[in-house]
């Protein structure tokens, strides 16, 4: 029986981030991963697949619509759907080998197989147990199923389906407007499919800036992609190869079928726990199946842990690897803190959205005073001469005492120029201390400051 300072049980973001903070911390450390590969979905099935996926297709497109209109003249490309499931799998492989390379670094051991929690305490994997003076739980989160729908990965499919469709299909429809949703119907709008999106709400990407869903449902239209909004989609009937979906209109209850070489069922995911014995030893759990912990990642069992999907926020890669170096910290003895007001979100689309905070809506539902400050790409050089000039940039400062309390991004490299925002209000600084510091030009990042400006006596360049 090995005994260890901290078993970890899942690989992904929050999980090996987590052990790589404790082994640097100094505590002998253990990761429980059942894949052949470490890095659990994110780098497997999720963000960094769906990335590489996001950016050939993206260059594809820019070959098709701007090359020759900056003197690039040439055939267009066609698309080797093999190779770039290649590129893809060559992404995922470097990112994962990198992860073991880390854990050998540390010093860090890879149980290889599926764990369970006996008692508190004990790690079983396989026929071994294991002694751990902390046990955490990373066992991240699996897309959901819609009642009634049978995901057979061939026809309706889940994300982790999409990624690797044998074909490009002709017609395909996304059930499920949010993030998941729209990044892999937007890889294959431009990889040719003609893309339908059916939402039961009546706006994409839910609990988004309302003028950003607006906006981005817009420019998402604009290159190709059909929306039906506020439709609940009743059943999918599946042959070998094609697929009809009926929804019904909430509006007025009326029914409607659409037909589809592939259906794609993008509606959320929820924590993963099965196996793990939770129940058995009592682990509090809510009634959508996360765990709960108090502010310190406790759950109810004494010496057991949790982060990332399994417990309450949003599904986030980076919200699970700063609860992971956090809970690290506060078994070493030290003191962090994870600023939940402060957790970027980004769609990774052409045009780029990302978004920090408040939005306009939940500041009016608060009743908090508020200004806003907006700056269009159309007044940033950069931008116009990137074909990139679409969209804003808005920041949402304090009525009275000018602190940035939000952000909201659509447009080229949005995820990236967001964080100069994150950095600021981290410090609790105002939109004047962002008008204030001098940016490079030209560049993306001068209408963020030309944003800040707008929260004060006006932009330079609108």
């Amino acid at each position: 029986m090995s005994s260890y300072d901290v078993i970890v049980i899942g690989s992904g973001p929050g999980g090996y981030v987590c052990a790589i903070r404790c082994a640097q911390l100094g505590l002998k450390t253990a990761v429980v991963e059942g894949r052949d590969t470490l890095g659990g979905t994110c780098l497997n099935v999720g963000c960094i697949p769906s990335k590489a996926l996001l950016h050939a297709s993206h260059m594809l497109h820019e070959a098709e619509h701007n090359f020759a209109a900056m003197g690039l003249k040439g055939k267009s490309p066609s698309v080797d759907w093999k190779q770039m499931q290649t590129y893809k799998q060559d992404t995922i492989d470097a990112n994962t080998k990198g992860i073991e390379f880390l854990f050998k670094k540390n010093k860090i051991d890879w149980l290889k197989g599926w764990g369970s929690i006996p008692s508190a305490g004990q790690v079983k994997v396989g026929d071994d147990v294991h002694e751990a003076k902390s046990i955490i739980v990373a066992s991240g989160s699996v897309p959901t199923a819609l009642p009634g729908i049978e995901v057979d990965q061939k026809v309706v499919v889940d994300s982790t389906g999409a990624l690797e469709l044998p074909k490009i299909p002709k017609k395909l429809v996304v059930i499920g407007a949010g993030v998941i949703g729209l990044e892999l119907g937007s890889v294959y709008a431009r990889l040719g499919s003609e893309v339908h999106v059916i939402e039961f709400l009546d706006a994409i990407t839910p609990g988004m800036d309302a003028e950003v869903q607006r906006t981005f449902q817009k420019l998402l239209t604009k290159q190709g992609i059909n929306f039906t909004l506020g439709a609940a989609v009743q059943s999918v009937d599946a042959s070998k190869t094609k697929a009809k979906v009926t929804y019904k209109l909430r509006k007025d209850d009326s029914e409607h079928t659409i037909d589809a070489d592939t259906v794609l069922v993008a509606t959320g995911r929820k924590p993963f726990t099965d196996g793990l014995g939770l129940e058995a030893l009592g682990v509090a759990m809510s009634d959508r199946g996360q765990i709960k912990t108090d502010a310190g990642y406790k759950t109810s069992v004494e010496g057991i842990y949790a982060i990332g999907d399994a417990i309450d926020g949003p599904m986030l890669a980076h919200k699970a690897e700063d609860e992971g170096m956090a809970l690290a910290e506060l078994i070493a003895g030290q003191h962090p803190h994870v600023n939940y007001n402060v957790i970027p979100g980004v769609i990774y689309t052409h045009p780029e959205v990302a978004s920090v905070g408040e939005t306009e809506e939940t500041l009016k539902k608060q009743g908090r005073a508020y200004k806003a400050g907006k700056f269009s790409f159309m007044g940033n050089g950069r931008a116009k001469a990137n074909f990139a000039a679409d969209g804003f940039v808005k920041i949402l400062a304090d009525k009275d005492t000018d602190r940035i309390l939000g952000a909201h991004i659509i447009g080229p490299m949005a995820g990236d120029l967001l964080h100069e925002i994150c950095v600021a209000m981290e410090f609790g600084a105002a939109a004047e201390d962002l008008a204030r510091t001098c940016h490079a030009h030209p560049t993306y990042s001068e209408a963020v400051r030309e944003a800040a400006l707008a929260c004060g006596d006006g932009p330079i360049h609108s």
